[in-house]
């Protein structure tokens, strides 16, 4: 037995009381219930995307054991990140005992083959791609199983009765989704509640400080009907990591290497940013560090997930649990990132009927200077 055997067995002994075992301390990781099930995952994730990709395996498994070292147990990954190789690469650095530390959170329906029944949503689309994941992913069971993009040629209750057979026969946890739009989730939410069947506990979407739009009517959603929320891109492919400045991407770089990078260089997008990284800066943060704090402070979101290409990325992302937004915060931020006028209410009623501009509560109180209602 190896010296760090040893060192566990101690610690566990020292943890044992007559019921069970006392909290490991997790060095101030916090923890979230997803949605309103009882599934709790870490408040800082792991996105895996560059997993087995522009992130070797050596580099997986140091980032992987760094995090669980950290108590961060939430791992999103997918099918389709680069074919395969993404889940691969988790499920070899979790691979033994790691296994059971972890809430892996992965995805089906994008095209995965050349097959008329390689891609969607339908019963046999659904159990051959879990199957694939399964033995990808080197388990016998997936924590959160999530629809990644809606197959509208698949009726919803298809979809969900076959999800909700893999869960009874124990391959799946909990089912989640990705990138419906709100009638759809509406939809999905409605149609197992009628038919019996299990829900989606969560919805994974695209938000972050510069594209706030969630916050329309997906957000307050999720918040009535207790989904718990998670988004990509959540530090905007960088932008909102501070990683590079403008025209100035060090080579070499996964921002280098992205084909998709320069498509958030936009004028309104810097102009955000730089203040942005000023309002963080006076208040001795990082840009990343306050973009993830605000996304953690929205009422349905259950945690961030960020690419991590190495282990020093994870200390610097959760040292966004330390920061405490005021009031005064809350507004300042909305008086910087909500620049765009609403296209979706009228101009008209926003003078006259004020109180059916229920989304744009905090834009309206940003330029008023007054606290939002959403800051409390």
């Amino acid at each position: 037995m190896s010296s760090a055997d040893n060192l566990q067995d101690a610690d566990l002994d020292r943890r044992v009381t007559a019921i069970g075992l006392t909290p490991r301390d997790e060095g101030g990781m916090q923890y979230r219930h997803v949605g309103r099930s009882g599934l709790v995952a870490s408040a800082v994730g792991i996105g895996c995307f560059a997993f087995g990709g522009f992130v070797k395996q050596d580099a997986v498994q140091a980032v992987v054991d760094q995090a669980l070292d950290l108590g961060i147990n939430y791992f999103d990954t997918a099918n389709s990140y680069g074919i395969g190789k993404s889940e691969s690469a988790l499920g070899l650095a979790l691979e033994g005992a790691k296994r059971r530390r972890a809430v892996i959170a992965t995805k089906f329906g994008n095209r995965m083959g050349d097959g008329p029944n390689d891609a969607g949503a339908s019963r046999i689309a659904i159990v051959r791609a879990c199957e694939d994941s399964l033995r990808r992913l080197k388990t016998d069971y997936i924590d959160l199983y999530q629809l990644h993009w809606p197959d509208r040629e698949s009726p919803i209750e298809e979809t969900l009765r076959a999800l909700d057979d893999l869960v009874r026969a124990g391959k799946v946890r909990y089912i989640g989704a990705s990138n419906l739009f709100e009638w759809e989730l509406c939809e999905a939410h409605f149609t197992a509640e009628k038919s019996g069947l299990g829900k989606f506990i969560s919805a994974q979407d695209f938000y972050n400080l510069l594209y706030r739009d969630a916050e329309k009517r997906m957000e307050p959603f999720c918040v009535k009907y207790g989904i718990g929320m998670t988004s990509y891109f959540p530090l905007a492919g960088g932008l909102l990591a501070g990683a590079y400045g403008r025209d100035a991407i060090v080579a070499g770089t996964r921002q280098a290497n992205n084909p998709n990078t320069p498509a958030w260089q936009s004028e309104r997008n810097w102009k955000v940013q730089a203040q942005l990284a000023v309002f963080a800066q006076e208040r001795g943060w990082t840009l990343a560090q306050l973009s993830l704090a605000w996304l953690l402070s929205r009422p349905a979101t259950f945690t961030v997930i960020a690419g991590a290409d190495k282990p020093q990325h994870l200390t610097d992302n959760i040292r966004a649990l330390e920061i405490r937004l005021s009031a005064d915060d809350q507004t300042e931020i909305d008086r910087i990132t909500l620049v765009d006028e609403d296209r979706t209410v009228a101009p008209v009623y926003r003078t006259l009927r004020p109180e059916k501009v229920h989304e744009f509560e905090p834009m309206q109180a940003a330029r008023a200077g007054a606290p939002s209602r959403a800051a409390h």
